[in-house]
């Protein structure tokens, strides 16, 4: 007779394989305080608190924590109270969801927005809706495309090809083996996160109009910080136009949460009408998309948000360069610092925490490959020079430790 399934062995054994790798992850309990970001107190284990600076936070610019984005919600709950009360088909469309999608159609200059309740659901549920409005669709996916695109060209069941990184002739490669009638889309995104490079928009879309392909491009680490009004890099390059599908977030730069699609009003309206991961959630709570629209339209006035976003982050990434660590550096906002080493990785985020009170979080497989793991720090316009100067004096102390003592480190 079978012995039967040891289910929590099962799991111990699951967890135990990520101890042993080095990339357990481990949740640091903080609670930010309206008027002192990026400060935060930390909550340890031990009952105990302590003051914490967050350098990893994506909340880019500050807005989660600005007034006319408070009054908004306070408002909002005020009137209606604080969920929805349904799904968007069934009593959670309110006033203010459709303030907020004209507000992002707008900004994206589409005819038409739809809000999801992340933008992980609205890449999942639009990528894998879309070989059902296009039967045989074929999708072309850079390699490294966000998790939740990856999910929802996967579950569409439908036809895939992937193409290498920025790789602009590897695609063409690939758009031109296939089918001239099949219909085709491009999936790509404006800024990966992770190193924190640009896709090359106007290459693919020329590319696009040339093998007559669908555009859909992830603005997700773009929304608010780049463009004229905050309409990401496709607004800052002049090629929104030019894109069929712009997805972004609330809960980055717009210091919200929530995610959307922008596109043309037949698009958004048969997206809305077939997608399940549209069609059967509750809708978010009015409060947050009032608070989601108050923080766009403030944005789309305000850039010296923007340019001093952009200017923390060239001197974050000077100063690390000085202090001779190995920095990512690709122009974008976004800074990678790379250890190549899950526990090295995790044990400086510990002591980073530990010693000096910065928070940064360890980034390792599978969010990135392997012996690429790495802190990734997101200064913003919150970030003051003595925030700054504690943080590069405290890397370039410990980088020097890690370099003389690496058994120590790696114990």
């Amino acid at each position: 007779m079978e012995r039967p399934v040891d289910y929590n062995a099962k799991l111990d054994a699951a967890i135990d394989a990520l101890h042993e790798e080095g990339r357990y992850r481990t949740f640091i309990d903080i609670e930010r305080k309206r008027g002192q970001f990026p400060h935060a107190t930390w909550n340890k284990d031990d009952g105990t608190q302590e003051e914490i600076t967050v350098w990893c936070g994506n909340d880019y610019l500050g807005m989660g924590q600005h007034p006319v984005v408070l009054k908004a919600m306070r408002d909002a709950v005020d009137r209606a109270g604080a969920g929805s009360g349904g799904t968007r088909n069934i009593s959670g469309t309110t006033v203010y969801h459709k303030r907020l999608e004209a507000e992002l159609a707008d900004l994206h200059g589409k005819d038409a927005a739809l809000v999801f309740t992340s933008a992980y659901v609205a890449n999942d549920a639009t990528l894998s809706t879309l070989p059902k409005l296009f039967p045989g669709l074929i999708i072309y996916s850079d390699a490294l495309n966000h998790a939740s695109m990856i999910e929802g060209v996967r579950r569409n069941g439908g036809a895939k090809r992937i193409f290498r990184h920025n790789d602009v002739e590897h695609l063409r490669e690939l758009l031109a083996a296939d089918d001239p009638a099949a219909p085709k889309l491009i999936a790509f995104e404006s800024v990966y996160s992770m190193d924190g490079d640009f896709g090359p928009i106007e290459a693919i879309c020329d590319l696009a109009d040339e093998f007559n392909a669908l555009t859909y491009i992830d603005e997700v680490h773009a929304v608010g910080m780049y463009g004229p009004r905050g309409g990401g890099v496709s607004e800052r390059d002049g090629l929104a136009h030019r894109i069929d599908i712009i997805n972004g977030t609330l809960g980055k730069a717009y210091g919200v949460m929530g995610g959307y699609i922008a596109a043309s009003a037949k698009m958004v309206d048969a997206v809305r009408s077939y997608a399940p991961g549209f069609i059967f959630t509750t809708s978010i709570a009015p409060a947050v998309a009032a608070g989601a629209a108050a923080s766009i339209a403030y944005l789309k006035e305000h850039g010296e948000l923007r340019e001093k976003h952009q200017e923390q982050a060239r001197i974050l990434k000077m100063r690390l360069k000085a202090a001779g660590l190995p920095i990512i550096d690709h122009g974008s906002h976004i800074v990678p610092v790379i250890v190549g080493n899950p526990v090295h990785t995790k044990k400086l985020s510990d002591m980073l925490l530990s010693d000096y009170g910065i928070y940064v979080q360890p980034i390792n497989y599978p969010t990135v490959p392997r012996g690429t793991e790495r802190l990734r720090f997101t200064p913003s316009p919150v970030h003051g020079p003595k925030e700054l100067d504690h943080l590069v004096r405290a890397m370039d102390t410990l980088w020097s430790h890690c370099a003389l003592n690496r058994a120590e480190l790696a114990g």
